[in-house]
C-alpha cells in the first residue's frame, strides 16, 4: 500500500488523530492520506501537516493499509457503500462511529472483505491524553499490534470485547462531558464564594487535573484519597455532606448508565 493510514473524515476526532500521530512521530506525514466531504477542511489539514489529500473516499481507502472511518454514525453506511469495492482482504477498516457494530459493517463489506475494528476514542485525544477502547476480534498478531501502537500516540489504549463497547462509550466516551460539568460547577461555586471568574476556573481545572493524577500515580482507591482530605469537622466534610444530600454520586453513576442505554439503542439501530 502507498499509505499506512487513510482517514475518511477530518472533523475534530479525525484531525486530532492525524495531528497526534504526526506530532508524536508515530507515523510520517507522507504515510497518511485524508479525505472529507468538506474538502476545504481536509485540504487545510493536509497543508498544515504535510499529509496527502485524496479526491474521494474511495481513493483514500484504496491507497491505505488501515482505513479509519472518522465520520458520524449516520454517515457510515454511505461511506462503506462508496469504498467497499476498493478494499481487499489484506486491509483493515477501523471505525470510531459510536453504536455501529462490527456485524453491521461486515454485512456492508462482505464476508471476504477487509478485517473490521471498532475504536471508541474520547475528546482528550485532542491533546494526546485520550482513552481509546479497541474491539478487534477479527485481527490478530502484528497487524493488530501495529494499529494499537499507532493509536497509543494520542492516549491510553485499552482492548475490550465488543460487548463492552456500549459501557466504554458511556464511561470514557461521554465521561469527559460529565467532568466538564463538574469543573464548571466547581468554578461557579468558587465565584459564589467570592473568587474572580478566571481565578475560579483556573483553580477548578487544576484541582480536577491534580486529583486525577493523584489517583493515577498513587494507585490508591479514590475513597481512601477522599478520606485523607476529609478531616473530622472540617471544610471538606461539610462539602461532602452537601454532595451526599444532593445524591451526587448516584447521579453521576446514573448518567453513565443512561449513556450506556442510549449506546445500546444506537447499536440496535434505534
Amino acid at each position: 500500500m502507498k499509505h499506512t493510514l487513510g482517514i475518511v473524515g477530518t472533523g475534530k476526532m479525525g484531525s486530532a488523530l492525524v495531528r497526534g500521530l504526526v506530532k508524536a512521530g508515530a507515523l510520517a506525514a507522507d504515510r497518511i492520506i485524508v479525505c472529507d466531504a468538506d474538502r476545504p477542511r481536509a485540504a487545510a489539514l493536509a497543508e498544515e501537516l504535510g499529509v496527502a489529500l485524496a479526491a474521494t473516499n474511495a481513493e483514500a481507502a484504496a491507497a491505505s493499509e488501515y482505513v479509519l472511518l472518522a465520520v458520524k454514525p449516520g454517515g457510515i453506511a454511505d461511506v462503506l457503500e462508496e469504498i467497499a469495492a476498493k478494499l481487499s482482504p489484506n486491509q483493515t477498516v477501523v471505525s470510531i462511529a459510536a453504536g455501529v457494530t462490527i456485524a453491521r459493517m461486515r454485512s456492508a463489506l462482505g464476508k471476504a472483505g477487509p478485517a473490521v475494528i471498532r475504536v471508541m476514542p474520547n475528546t482528550p485525544a485532542l491533546v494526546g491524553a485520550g482513552v481509546l477502547a479497541v474491539a478487534a476480534p477479527e485481527v490478530k498478531g502484528e497487524r493488530k499490534q501495529a494499529l494499537l501502537r499507532l493509536l497509543g500516540a494520542v492516549g491510553m489504549v485499552v482492548e475490550v470485547g465488543e460487548e463492552l463497547m456500549d459501557a466504554v462509550t458511556a464511561l470514557s466516551g461521554s465521561g469527559p462531558a460529565f467532568v466538564f460539568v463538574m469543573i464548571e460547577a466547581l468554578a461557579e461555586g468558587g465565584m459564589a464564594a467570592g473568587l474572580p471568574g478566571d481565578t475560579a476556573m483556573q483553580l477548578a481545572v487544576q484541582t480536577v487535573a491534580g486529583a486525577a493524577k493523584l489517583v493515577q500515580e498513587t494507585g490508591e482507591h479514590p475513597e481512601a484519597l477522599k478520606n485523607a482530605v476529609a478531616s473530622p469537622g472540617g471544610t471538606t466534610v461539610a462539602g461532602l455532606a452537601e454532595l451526599e444530600r444532593g445524591g451526587f454520586q448516584t447521579l453521576v453513576a446514573s448518567a453513565v448508565q443512561a449513556a450506556a442505554r442510549r449506546s445500546r439503542e444506537l447499536s440496535s439501530g434505534g
